[in-house]
């Protein structure tokens, strides 16, 4: 449905290494989640929201408790963000974000695994586009819709597919279209986050080239500096 299910997959976390790096991208940003304000969802909006992120992707509650306990416990440790464009295989476009307590090393990693596989990292982002992303489970797209835009929420596209709607709004509107959604009784999010979509997505013809590409994807699930893929092939 839409763009963002039509170019982006989500990780299944189906080797130990894939689940490692899922375990350690949550905690990472639900430490600092907590560190920003108060560790306490129920006062944090920012903490609530990134739980409900990584909950939606299979993230345990141990993992999420061990993580809110250990910026409660003062720990110091800090957290690099960084975002970089790559070029993949077969004509395929990346936005690659990165959550690390040492940038050099989620470089190299990063530079390393786009080489290995015909690649490169480029230095702009030109090619995708920052937008709010909300997908749920409805069929009231109209009164959805219709409800963002009386509430003066910055409304860039509502769309309804077989039984689920994906509501894309400006990024500085993100809070506020949360806010409205949750007061029309929605909170169970398939997706809910900041997000780059591409302006154009492709298909991966060649299977050599395609494969090189699956495998590359694969490759960045495991790299655990890594927080955030964003591609523009069709899947």
């Amino acid at each position: 449905m839409g763009r963002a299910y039509q170019v982006r997959a989500r990780s299944m976390a189906a080797t130990a290494a894939k689940k490692s790096a899922l375990y350690m991208r949550a905690s990472k940003e639900i430490y600092m989640a907590a560190k920003s304000g108060v560790p306490d969802p129920e006062m944090n909006l920012t903490l609530r929201s990134v739980i409900e992120k990584w909950r939606g992707q299979n993230v345990t509650k141990d993992v999420i408790e061990r993580a809110i306990q250990k910026a409660k416990g003062g720990d110091s440790e800090n957290y690099i963000e960084g975002r970089y464009e790559a070029f993949g295989p077969g004509g395929s476009l990346f936005v690659v974000e990165t959550l690390s307590d040492n940038s050099n090393r989620a470089f190299i990693e990063l530079r390393t695994a786009f080489t290995k596989k015909g690649g490169h990292l480029g230095v702009t982002i030109y090619n995708f586009t920052q937008v709010g992303l909300f997908v749920f489970d409805g069929t009231n797209r109209d009164e959805i819709e219709e409800k963002l835009i009386l509430s003066d929420v910055d409304v860039q596209e509502v769309s309804l597919e077989e039984g689920m709607i994906e509501v894309l709004v400006e990024p500085s509107a993100y809070g506020q279209a949360r806010q409205v959604l949750n007061e029309m009784g929605i909170s169970d999010f398939k997706i809910a986050e900041i997000a780059f979509l591409p302006n154009e997505a492709i298909e991966i013809t060649d299977e050599e080239e395609k494969l090189k590409f699956e495998q590359l994807c694969d490759v960045l699930d495991e790299l655990q500096d890594v927080q955030n893929v964003y591609h523009n092939v069709k899947q």
